[in-house]
């Protein structure tokens, strides 16, 4: 490939646009229900985000601003149908939108969730989610990411099945090449240069069956997609966008959960939809940035389920994180890499204002090893029947292997 070629290709991609390149092509089908998976990255504390407040051990091993409180000002929200009616389940006070979709039947909290094999390495945790095992040694043997295996079993054939919010298509969609890395809707349709990069690319790469071709094929097609369904103003620029629901003060989480909403408004064939949220390793001064983290999670969920009210029938959303914290808090008003987190899963046929799993408990024999809230709920039930209830694939051909046991998330 010459200089010239390289760099429009540098280009297109830098544009936010499309950033997965591989044999891939477009076609048109219908459209399954919308599957969005939110990978809070860092390491959420389970525990500060859903506490057991009125456990004993919980307020002997933390401080008030690292615990769900049970009372005062600043009490968590309290949590119908609970794993362990004497813990006492709440809500961190800033997730008060989350509490409005678990009151409403529609969000569903497992606590004790997680990898079934100890592994506190952000890199090595974060990689065996994104591949769908278990244990580290079977990542590498993995046939890529389980939602790219996912997407492939739905048989989905949509012009654009599969977005990525973050700037580059994540782990969990390695071989699938129609993925596509969509930071910014507007950003995606437009080329650095306009139409003349476009005219420029489409002369390039006019002909030609390698998978170089398919890809660029493919991307001028899907920006051309979204290209025609934004709407612009007089000037010809996109216009703000005009959604259901406002997405003030909701961060990292918020920017990427308007852009699924808006992609998936677009009847473009959006299926499933990969959302990276960083910023939870919290292990000095957690409480404000904890704080501040979960309320941004919760308002950006909340307005983007308000912003899509005619798809929350064929809607599912599910929140994981690679490992939760230490039980105990640490001498910096922070925790450590721990072990089991909480997973939320919202839907319109989500069976919801439950918690399910099965809770451990707090005291030393029932942590493991004395240190960490035990795994009770492998990552993979969670996702696997999230995935056949909304798609009607089978675990078996997404983790192979692994036959979980049902947990009713959809009653």
């Amino acid at each position: 490939m010459s200089l010239a070629r390289r760099g429009l290709l540098r280009a297109a991609l830098a544009s936010g646009a499309l950033a997965a390149l591989g044999p891939a092509r477009v076609a048109f089908g219908e459209t399954r229900g919308l599957f969005v998976f939110v990978f809070l990255r860092g390491g959420c504390d389970g525990l500060h985000l859903v506490g057991p407040s009125a456990a004993r051990e919980y307020a002997d091993a933390r401080p008030p601003e690292l615990r769900v409180l049970e009372s005062g000002e600043r009490r968590g929200i309290p949590l119908a149908n609970p794993l362990d009616a004497a813990a006492g389940f709440r809500l961190h006070p800033d997730a008060g939108g989350l509490g409005d979709l678990y009151r409403a039947g529609q969000l569903v909290i497992v606590h004790a969730a997680g990898l079934t094999t100890a592994n506190r390495s952000h890199f090595a945790a974060q990689d065996m989610m994104d591949r769908g095992v278990a244990r580290e040694a079977d990542a590498s043997r993995m046939d890529g990411g389980w939602l790219a295996r996912a997407v492939r079993s739905a048989a989905l054939d949509t012009a654009i099945p599969v977005v990525a919010t973050s700037p580059a298509v994540p782990l969990a969609l390695a071989g699938e090449g129609r993925a596509l890395a969509v930071p910014d809707v507007p950003g995606a349709a437009g080329l650095p240069g306009g139409e003349q990069t476009r005219a420029v690319l489409q002369r390039l790469y006019g002909e030609g069956a390698d998978a170089q071709h398919a890809a660029m094929h493919r991307l001028l097609a899907a920006a051309a997609q979204i290209d025609r369904r934004i709407e612009r103003g007089g000037d010809g620029r996109p216009a703000a966008y005009p959604g259901a629901a406002s997405y003030e003060n909701t961060g990292e989480a918020g920017r990427a959960l308007q852009a699924v909403a808006r992609l998936a408004k677009m009847e473009v064939g959006l299926a499933a939809a990969a959302v990276d949220v960083g910023g939870w390793d919290t292990h000095e001064g957690q409480p404000g940035r904890f704080n501040s983290l979960v309320g941004q999670l919760s308002r950006a969920v909340t307005a983007f389920w308000n912003d899509i009210p005619a798809l929350h029938a064929r809607t599912t959303v599910v929140v994981l994180t690679e490992f939760g914290r230490r039980f105990r808090a640490n001498r910096s008003n922070g925790t450590d890499h721990g072990r089991a987190g909480v997973m939320l899963v919202l839907g319109g046929r989500v069976a919801g204002g439950r918690m399910l799993g099965r809770w451990p408990g707090l005291s030393s024999r029932q942590l493991e090893h004395g240190l960490d809230l035990a795994v009770t709920t492998d990552y993979r039930a969670v996702l696997a029947e999230a995935l056949e209830g909304g798609w009607g694939v089978r675990s078996d051909a997404i983790f192979p292997g692994f036959a979980p046991p049902p947990l009713g998330l959809f009653g």
